[in-house]
């Protein structure tokens, strides 16, 4: 018995405390290495998420425009928010092919609830803007000399007459100029560190990554 004790006492405790820290030290970075990987993934899976919700807004566009001879609806670039949630914008368009509570309207990595989220997308229908360039307008103007002098017109009467001349027109500035300008893009960069900062949808129907297009605006305003 006593030689057993013995051996025991003598056998060699597991870490001493230089190994546990060498542990502790492997084990920091491993996740050093590990977390930014992990935040990468997910990342490029909130991107291609995204990137799938904009592809299946743009197959309702399609289904729209085959309804509407072609044309683009024309509504506000974003709906408004008011005390019974957003009104208007892209998602009124499509209520009746979509629901406004779909996921496909907000991209996975906005949680801006008190910004973009409030209006019930997280994407800009750049037709929306373009309708108010200075250029539109002007053939607006121009197109609606005879409906302003008929006295037998409503003021609805003549605002639809006003968004189906719009709708043709933007369109049309679409058709000629489709690869340049996105019509649904990301509000903000929600997705750097990848690829694609910013998702956007174009008028053939294709995904990629959003152009400056401010810089397309003030062309279009030009001229």
């Amino acid at each position: 018995m006593t030689t057993t004790w013995k051996r025991v006492r003598g056998l060699r405790p597991a870490f001493t405390v230089v190994e546990l820290m060498v542990v502790i030290g492997i084990i920091g970075v491993l996740l050093s290495i590990t977390l930014p990987a992990l935040r990468t993934f997910r990342m490029e899976a909130f991107n291609v998420n995204c990137q799938s919700n904009l592809r299946e807004l743009g197959g309702i566009m399609q289904t729209y425009q085959n309804q509407h001879q072609g044309s683009l609806p024309m509504v506000e670039f974003l709906p408004a928010v008011t005390d019974d949630g957003p009104v208007g914008g892209l998602p009124w368009a499509f209520r009746g092919f979509m629901d406004r509570e779909n996921k496909c309207w907000c991209c996975p990595a906005d949680d801006d609830e008190a910004d973009s989220l409030s209006t019930g997308t997280s994407f800009f229908y750049m037709p929306g803007l373009i309708r108010y360039t200075p250029n539109v307008q002007i053939q607006v103007q121009q197109a609606m000399l005879s409906t302003m002098l008929d006295p037998t017109l409503t003021p609805e009467q003549r605002e639809k007459v006003r968004s189906g001349i719009e709708a043709r027109l933007v369109t049309a500035f679409y058709r000629n100029d489709y690869a340049r300008l996105p019509v649904l893009a990301d509000s903000i960069d929600r997705h750097p560190g990848t690829r694609i900062p910013r998702n956007a949808l174009y008028f053939d129907g294709s995904v990629g990554i959003s152009t400056d297009y401010s810089d397309i605006v003030d062309d279009d305003d030009d001229g």
